[in-house]
């Protein structure tokens, strides 16, 4: 057992000063506030933080970052290519990819990940030895690199949506089919939870699963969590009511997809009736800012969502930046741009968005909380940097960014110590992987 004394913690109740817990068996004891240190604790100066929960992951769009704004274009010129980069992933390859990408998520404070994961086969579209290799490197990966993994294991079945009805799968495609949702069920069925890992589910887009299979897929899904892209482009919302006569969060709720145990990824182009079923039916909505702001996608109705009941989740997506802080500030700072009020969202209502809310989405109800029994994911932000010197410490998610935190604790285990890594040079491993990925190794 470890006794630590943190100068500050972030508790459920807020910010606390002079807060001491231990670590048992993983988990969180004997948490108490506004105490002295005592002889052999581990002193944690700055402010302690629950561990940050990253909701929404594609690992491979690291590949992306700095190398797609030349032209312009929109969010479906990105996508041709995003689709390239998956022509260079192997087991092998992606395995190295996700390690160093994970490990720049730890370096962040980030201590459970949702991998929406949908390059399942070969490039030909076949499936490997084991059917499920790419999913079980992402898996390895995020041990590798000291964080919690919820593989998202993703349906895909049509190339896209018009008003004519469904696309078929065009080449780079193919790797991300099952065919049907049976195919997919037995597939997934092989992969199972394990101390460090949660398997859910998720439906790629209402563009990527046709009506008719949205109700099987949720009787294969169920008891696991799933999450789904949902109107993050007008042009999906104008597919769907084109052809179906409905928006795609109605084709959800009909299908009974809606619910406590489904997370609606982006969310940003919502009818008021979408707003009431998501909200109603306290299904969790994901935004992941910095990367709506690359894509030009839009700013969602985080606000409106959560008042009406929907939990609020946070991700980085395509990891256009790794900055779990940036996020946070992106969702409160894109509601005053969009309202020209200030304070959208309380520091607390912030910080259960980057933190036990993204949990709760992922399957891990009892993380992301500094509180006895929860899980001992906890992560040290400095208060003496450029970027934090001066702050309230129960202001310093407005100030501070990935490079200001110091210690990062998984189950009680330290991953970063003094802001490094503890597999090594993560900047290396990351040249490394992606050079591995373009193939200039």
């Amino acid at each position: 057992m470890t006794t630590f004394w943190a100068e500050n913690a972030w508790l459920p109740t807020g910010v606390a000063g002079g807060v001491r817990f231990s670590v048992e068996n993983g988990r969180f004891a004997g948490v108490q506030a506004r105490v002295k240190a005592a002889d052999g604790d581990v002193r944690l100066p700055g402010v302690t933080l629950p561990g940050l929960a990253n909701t929404h992951s594609h690992a491979f769009h690291r590949a992306l970052r700095g190398r797609t704004h030349n032209d312009g274009g929109n969010f479906w010129t990105w996508r041709e290519q995003m689709y390239a980069v998956t022509r260079r992933l192997t087991p092998d390859t992606y395995l190295a990819l996700a390690r160093a990408v994970f490990c720049e998520m730890a370096l962040a404070g980030i201590t459970v990940v949702g991998e929406f994961h949908y390059v399942h086969h070969d490039e030909a579209g076949n499936p490997y030895g084991d059917p499920n290799a790419m999913g079980r490197a992402l898996v390895r990966a995020a041990r590798d690199a000291g964080v919690r993994i919820t593989l998202l294991d993703t349906c895909y079945l049509s190339g896209g949506l018009s008003g004519d009805g469904h696309l078929p799968l065009d080449d780079v495609q193919r790797r991300f089919t099952d065919g049907d949702v049976d195919g997919w069920a037995a597939r997934v069925a092989a992969l199972e939870d394990d101390d460090n890992t949660r398997i859910g589910a998720a439906v790629h887009s209402v563009r990527a699963v046709p009506r008719e299979q949205l109700a099987p897929f949720a009787a294969a899904a169920a008891g696991r969590r799933v999450h789904v892209h949902l109107s993050e482009q007008p042009a999906e919302n104008l597919a769907a009511q084109m052809f179906y006569g409905r928006t795609p969060t109605e084709l959800l709720d009909e299908a009974g997809l809606l619910g406590p145990a489904t997370t609606a990824i982006h969310a940003t182009h919502l009818s008021d009736g979408d707003l009431k079923l998501l909200g109603g039916s306290r299904t969790t909505a994901c935004f992941c800012p910095t990367t709506e702001r690359d894509l030009a996608d839009g700013i969602g109705p985080a606000r409106a969502l959560f008042d009406t009941g929907s939990p609020i989740a946070l991700g980085s997506d395509q990891h256009a930046v790794i900055d779990p802080f940036e996020e946070v500030r992106g969702l409160e700072m894109h509601e005053r741009l969009a309202t020209g009020e200030r304070g959208r969202f309380s520091p607390n209502e912030l910080v259960e968005a980057a933190t036990h809310a993204g949990y709760a989405s992922l399957g891990w109800p009892d993380g992301g909380r500094i509180a006895d029994g929860a899980l001992a994911d906890f992560v040290v932000v400095r208060t003496d940097t450029v970027n934090t010197a001066g702050t309230r410490a129960g202001q310093v998610i407005y100030c501070a960014d990935q490079s200001d935190v110091d210690h990062v604790f998984v189950g009680g285990e330290p991953v970063v110590v003094s802001g490094h890594h503890r597999i090594g040079q993560v900047s290396r491993l990351l040249v490394e992987s992606l050079d591995l990925v373009r193939g200039r190794a």
